[in-house]
């Protein structure tokens, strides 16, 4: 069977699973809730003024926790493919798949003239025929939206990573879709064109076939790359569809660019602009945090103009831990170092606040991006919905990205399929008891490098891999030591052995959501 064939029975398939659920006693449907998900990239849990960040005012998205709920024990990816893979999926990224992805760049070769558009056709053929086969029984997030009669919608890197196409976005179950198909692409963020549910379309101004990525440098002229920036694309996008669809049920997910690097802005924002003591790039650099909020406030101020605001659910979060794309990169990687040696670090600079980055991004924890430290891990997720969540409350509870399905689908009152790893954290949210918990959470470094794997229990032990083939991991009690400056291992060697028995297991382990293949 041909990947096109495979996707139309997927579909068939796929609609005939949903189709069998039953209505659960969550949600009456006459009163279920609009549903937003904001998906930031690479946006450390340090630099929202809700978890600690003094120099970047965030007042909107600060509002969002003081209306609502925001979670301080949350898990994301080490990297964005393997972040959004969990998030679509319900599945934590150590099964099989999570670190399979399709290669980005095609596109870029194309513009450059690398290739010609015969041959980019032929290779992207040829990639859908054999990049990761959906199988037919597959049930992504947006899916589960749609069974429960809403209107889905994703606005900016579309698909899990990182090259896609139009019958590929619909498979995951998105309506209406606007962005970028590759990427590698949305490093820049003066794309000539983008793509509206399969056409593309201009940005007049925009010429460089690597959409204006600037340099890691980040010292180019503020505004450079082209004329029209991505991201007002998508808000705008973002705003006209909650009008157009206010008297409608929907579920909007919004995976930003910001405030991912190359740093790159239209105009700094007037909180830095003169600033006396900022690089340039640290100027770009918190005014793209600034704009993410900027558009966070527009969002809710629609809904409240739209009349829908207290039955709209937002929920804010991002995909992996904190990236630096504003220096000091030599601090930055003696840090990495630092943080796979064996011994206790107590008397080292560490991190990101003691080498020299001016906002703290990761709120002191270490390692960043990337790393399975908490640094790299531990993520924000912020709820706010008006009348149902109580304002200014925090939940410890043990969650993760592939727990946003199970939330959903209770949420809007859809049963979910089978095998999933997710767990709804719906009665958290509503001040009530959880009917169910992790035992832990997995978080899997596909590449193995700078911190590894790791897995978190619901009693706040934490494993970390360091090198699998030398028998090498790490031990932190993160409620005692989230910063994970003292390795326990060698004081608790049995729980080592039992946590690392459960995680290489779990670590490329089968996905139980789908028929295995028979032979």
């Amino acid at each position: 069977m041909n990947r096109r064939a495979f996707i139309k029975t997927g579909l068939a398939m796929s609609a005939g699973l949903l189709g069998g659920c039953q209505w659960t006693q969550a949600a009456n449907r006459d009163s279920r809730p609009n549903v937003i998900l904001i998906n930031a990239d690479d946006l450390g849990i340090g630099m929202l003024g809700c978890y600690g960040q003094k120099v970047v005012k965030t007042p909107h998205i600060d509002r969002l926790a003081a209306d609502g709920m925001r979670f301080t024990n949350y898990y994301g990816g080490v990297l964005c493919a393997p972040a959004r893979w969990s998030l679509l999926t319900g599945l934590h990224d150590g099964r099989l798949g999570g670190w399979k992805q399709t290669s980005a760049g095609l596109p870029i070769k194309r513009d450059k003239g690398l290739i010609t558009e015969t041959e980019y056709q032929e290779r992207l053929a040829k990639l859908k025929d054999n990049a990761n086969p959906i199988h037919p029984q597959e049930v992504f997030l947006a899916q589960i939206a749609q069974r429960a009669g809403y209107k889905t919608a994703q606005f900016g890197k579309l698909d899990r990573g990182f090259l896609t196409w139009n019958e590929r976005v619909r498979r995951f179950g998105w309506d209406f879709h606007e962005g970028y198909y590759d990427h590698q692409r949305a490093h820049g963020f003066y794309p000539p064109y983008l793509w509206r549910n399969g056409e593309r379309f201009e940005l007049a101004g925009n010429a460089d076939p690597e959409c204006g990525k600037m340099s890691e440098k980040g010292d180019e002229p503020v505004g450079s790359g082209g004329e029209i920036y991505s991201q007002n694309v998508f808000i705008d996008g973002i705003l006209k569809f909650i009008r157009e669809h206010k008297d409608q049920r929907f579920f909007l997910y919004h995976s930003t660019q910001l405030p991912h690097g190359p740093v790159a802005i239209p105009k700094l924002h007037p909180d830095f602009a003169e600033h006396p003591t900022m690089t340039l790039a640290e100027k770009k650099y918190a005014s793209m945090v600034k704009m993410l909020d900027d558009h966070v406030g527009l969002i809710l101020a629609e809904l409240k103009k739209q009349g829908i605001d207290k039955n709209t659910v937002v929920f804010f979060t991002s995909d992996n831990g904190h990236e630096l794309y504003y220096g000091p990169k030599s601090s930055y990687f003696r840090q990495r170092l630092l943080n796979g040696e064996k011994s206790n670090l107590t008397d080292k600079k560490w991190r990101t606040s003691e080498c020299g980055d001016v906002f703290d991004g990761n709120a002191g924890l270490a390692g960043l991006k990337r790393s399975g430290y908490q640094g790299g891990m531990q993520v924000p997720m912020i709820v706010r919905w008006p009348g149902k969540i109580q304002g200014g409350t925090e939940a410890n509870l043990l969650s993760a990205h592939y727990d946003f399905m199970a939330t959903l689908a209770e949420l809007i009152g859809e049963s979910m399929p089978a095998g999933k790893d997710s767990i709804s954290y719906l009665p958290t949210l509503l001040g009530k008891q959880q009917r169910k918990e992790h035992d832990y959470v997995v978080v899997n470094n596909g590449f193995r490098i700078m911190g590894r794997s790791a897995l978190i229990t619901k009693d706040d032990w934490k494993l970390v891999e360091i090198d699998r083939a030398k028998n090498q991991f790490q031990l932190y009690h993160i409620k005692e030591d989230n910063e994970e400056r003292f390795n326990l291992e060698e004081k608790y060697p049995e729980r080592v052995e039992k946590l690392k028995t459960i995680m290489l297991r779990e670590i490329n382990s089968s996905r139980p959501d789908i028929p295995k293949p028979t032979i």
